[in-house]
C-alpha cells in the first residue's frame, strides 16, 4: 500500500470527524424532518436513535478504519483476508457519491443565498414573499446548476490537496464558528412573536403520531448527521493515529453533532412559526426561514442584519464543505489505494459523474418535476434510497464486521490504544454488547419498516 497522510494530531482528527457530522444534516435537514414528522416525539426517537444505535455504529467504524488504516473496500480485506466482506464494502464507496449528488446541490443553494445576503435582498420582504423567491430560484433550469457546479468544484479543489494540505485546514475554524452563529440566531428567533409555539412543538411530544415510518426516519436522520454507513467515518479514522484516543473523539463528536441539532432546531422552528411557514415545508424550510429572521433585523437594524446574514451563510456554505469533502474523500480513497488512481484523477473522475446525478436532482424541482421513482422526485428518490436504506444497510454491515467478524480481543485493542488507555471493563462491555447484539436487531428492524411502510 502507498504510504498514507495521517491527520496531525487527535484535536485535528476530533475537527475533522465533527466537521463531517455538523453540517447540513444539522442545519437543513433536522429541522424539516422534525416538521415533517411529528416535532418532539421525533427529537425523542432521534435522541434515543443516536445514543443507541449511532454511536456504538460510529465506534465500529473508528476501530474498523483505524485498525486498517485503509478505505472501505481494502479495510474489509486486510481484516477479513479470503473472504467477501469486501466486495461489500463497496457499498460503502458507492452510497456516499449518491448523498454528495444532492448534498451539493442544497450546497449550491447555499452560495446562490450567500449572494443574496451580501446585496441586502432579504430585507424589508414578508414570507410570503421570501417562499416565492425560494420557488422560483429551485426551480429555475439553470443557475441552481450552475451554482451546485461551483460548489463542487470547491470540493474537489479541496480534496485533490490531500489530507493534510486540503481537508485539515477547512476544520479547524468551522465548528466554532458555526456554534457563536447557530447561538446567534437561536437568541434572536426565540424573541419574535409566535416563538413560543415553535418552543413547544419542539418540547411537548405527541407520541401518538409516531408510526415505523417515524421512528425509520428518525434513525435515518441520526444516521445522516453523523455520516454513518458510507464510510465517511471510516475512511477519516484510517487517518487517526495510534496514539489517539478514539473512545472520547467518537463520544465527543456524537455529543456535539446532537447538541447542534439540538441548537438549530431551536433557531429555526420558532422562526417558522413566527413567520406562519407550515412546519413540514420540505427541504427548503432554512432558506425561506432564515431570511424572513434576517428581514425582521432589518426594520430595526438592517445594517447588523446584512452583516449577520453574509456571515451565517458563509458559514453554512463552509459547514456544507466539511462535509460534502468527507463523502467525496471515500470514492477517491478508494480510487488511489484499490485502482491506483491519482487523486487529482481520482478527483476529477468521480466529479463527473456526481455532477450529472446532482444536475438531475437540481432539475427535479423544475423541469423534470413530473419524473418519479416509486412516486418520489429524483431528489427525494436519492435522499430517502441513501437515508432509509443505503446507510442503513451500510451501518449493518460496520456493525457486524466489528461485532460478528473481528475478533473481541482486537475491538478492545483498539479502544485501549494497545493498553496505554485504562477504562472500566463495564464501559466497554457495555459498548460491545450495544455493538454486537442491540445495534444489529435494531438495525434489522428498522430496515424491515422501510418495507412495511407506516
Amino acid at each position: 500500500m502507498q504510504n498514507r497522510e495521517n491527520f496531525g494530531s487527535n484535536t485535528v482528527a476530533i475537527m475533522a470527524l465533527a466537521g463531517s457530522a455538523i453540517g447540513l444534516g444539522n442545519i437543513w435537514r433536522f429541522p424539516y424532518m422534525v416538521g415533517e414528522h411529528g416535532g418532539a416525539a421525533f427529537i425523542v426517537i432521534y435522541l434515543l436513535a443516536s445514543l443507541l444505535l449511532s454511536l456504538p455504529i460510529m465506534m465500529s467504524e473508528t476501530v474498523i478504519g483505524r485498525r486498517s488504516h485503509s478505505n472501505t473496500f481494502g479495510a474489509m480485506r486486510s481484516l477479513a483476508p479470503g473472504s467477501k466482506w469486501h466486495y461489500l464494502g463497496l457499498l460503502t464507496v458507492i452510497s456516499p457519491l449518491i448523498i454528495l449528488s444532492y448534498y451539493s446541490v442544497v450546497g449550491g443553494w447555499s452560495i446562490d443565498y450567500l449572494l443574496r445576503s451580501l446585496t441586502g435582498s432579504f430585507l424589508n420582504k414578508d414570507a410570503s414573499l421570501l417562499s416565492a423567491e425560494f420557488a422560483g430560484a429551485i426551480s429555475s433550469p439553470l443557475k441552481p446548476i450552475i451554482f451546485q457546479t461551483v460548489f463542487l468544484l470547491a470540493c474537489a479543489l479541496v480534496v485533490s490537496a490531500g489530507v493534510k494540505s486540503g481537508i485539515e485546514r477547512f476544520n479547524k475554524l468551522t465548528i466554532p464558528l458555526l456554534f457563536v452563529l447557530i447561538l446567534a440566531i437561536m437568541i434572536y428567533s426565540l424573541t419574535l412573536p409566535g416563538a413560543m409555539r415553535g418552543v413547544e412543538y419542539l418540547v411537548k411530544p405527541d407520541f401518538s403520531k409516531i408510526t415505523p415510518s417515524t421512528v425509520s426516519y428518525a434513525v435515518g436522520q441520526s444516521f445522516f448527521s453523523l455520516s454513518l454507513g458510507v464510510g465517511t467515518v471510516l475512511t477519516y479514522s484510517s487517518y487517526i493515529g495510534k496514539r489517539e484516543n478514539i473512545l472520547m473523539s467518537g463520544l465527543g463528536t456524537t455529543v456535539f453533532d446532537l447538541l447542534f441539532a439540538l441548537i438549530a432546531g431551536f433557531a429555526i422552528m420558532p422562526a417558522v412559526f413566527a413567520a406562519g411557514i407550515e412546519p413540514g415545508a420540505g427541504p427548503g424550510l432554512i432558506f425561506e426561514t432564515l431570511p424572513f429572521i434576517f428581514s425582521s433585523m432589518g426594520e430595526a437594524t438592517p445594517i447588523l442584519s446584512s452583516v449577520v446574514a453574509v456571515l451565517f451563510f458563509v458559514t453554512i456554505c463552509v459547514a456544507a464543505l466539511t462535509s460534502a469533502i468527507s463523502m467525496y474523500e471515500v470514492g477517491v480513497a478508494y480510487l488511489v489505494e484499490e485502482k491506483g488512481v491519482g487523486r487529482k484523477k481520482a478527483v476529477w473522475l468521480l466529479f463527473a459523474g456526481i455532477w450529472a446525478l446532482g444536475a438531475l436532482c437540481s432539475l427535479s424541482f423544475g423541469a423534470l418535476s413530473g419524473v418519479k421513482l416509486f412516486g418520489l422526485t429524483i431528489f427525494n428518490f436519492c435522499d430517502t434510497l441513501t437515508s432509509n436504506f443505503l446507510m442503513m444497510f451500510g451501518a449493518l454491515l460496520f456493525v457486524l464486521f466489528a461485532g460478528w467478524k473481528m475478533k473481541k480481543g482486537d475491538v478492545r485493542d483498539e479502544f485501549s490504544n494497545g493498553g496505554k488507555f485504562k477504562f472500566n471493563d463495564a464501559v466497554f462491555g457495555t459498548f460491545y454488547f450495544l455493538l454486537k447484539y442491540v445495534a444489529p436487531v435494531g438495525m434489522v428492524m428498522i430496515f424491515v419498516t422501510n418495507f412495511i411502510g407506516s
